[in-house]
């Protein structure tokens, strides 16, 4: 006796072997990336990096804005006969530090010290100074103007028989324009001259000059 069976069709075969797979453990199962996805992560991944360096930027730019306040410190060159006669031109080191006040506004405190090298019958000298600074700034660069008032302090202790026992102090001023170069965000390089004096102990030959040139720290 033939028994027939039923045909089956071709979408049933599709639903069949649709169901077989359900079976199928899913990592023996390729997975192929569909290209719009990956290109919508590429562009979220782009997203986040330029807002990343957006911010960093904002940032760097923020911080370059704050740094009004300076600190300096290098080498000084003073002219002759300034604080005491018969003195040659004496090097020396001068460090100061500026706070902003104001927008072009801020106040300085200068302290140097000549006499480096010099033989002991020269004087060494400390001048003290402070005052308001005003400033513009261009392109990274910085122009100043300052006008300082203190005091010196000029002493001398020359072996006996050689040279005169100097010890002396007195108010001392100092006028000058200076301009800071600037090589990295934080520091820079400074160039000054200044018109200094103390009047009641620098003789008519003095020179009154004074040129400095050093590293400053921005902050």
């Amino acid at each position: 006796m033939r028994v027939n069976t039923p045909a089956v069709g071709c979408g049933e075969r599709i639903h069949a072997s649709r169901s077989f797979l359900l079976f199928i453990p899913r990592f023996l199962c390729p997975r192929f990336p569909d290209p719009r996805s990956r290109r919508a992560r590429f562009f979220a991944r782009l997203g986040r990096l330029l807002l990343l360096c957006g911010c960093v930027a904002a940032g760097s730019g923020a911080a370059k804005a704050q740094l009004n306040n300076d600190a300096f410190f290098g080498y000084s060159r003073l002219g002759s006969n300034l604080f005491a006669p018969n003195t040659p031109g004496l090097n020396g080191w001068e460090g100061g530090l500026h706070v902003h006040v104001k927008p072009f506004v801020g106040v300085e405190g200068d302290l140097a010290h000549y006499g480096l090298g010099a033989n002991d019958t020269v004087a060494r000298s400390t001048a003290f100074l402070f005052g308001p600074r005003v400033t513009l700034k261009a392109a990274g660069f910085h122009f100043f103007g300052h006008a300082l008032i203190g005091g010196e302090h000029s002493a001398s202790n020359p072996p006996a028989g050689i040279g005169v026992h100097v010890s002396n102090t007195t108010y001392a001023y100092a006028l000058g324009l200076g301009a800071d170069v600037p090589i990295v965000p934080v520091f820079a390089w400074r160039v000054q001259v200044d018109r200094i004096s103390a009047p009641t102990e620098s003789p008519g030959s003095a020179t009154h000059a004074r040129f400095t040139t050093g590293a400053v720290f921005r902050f």
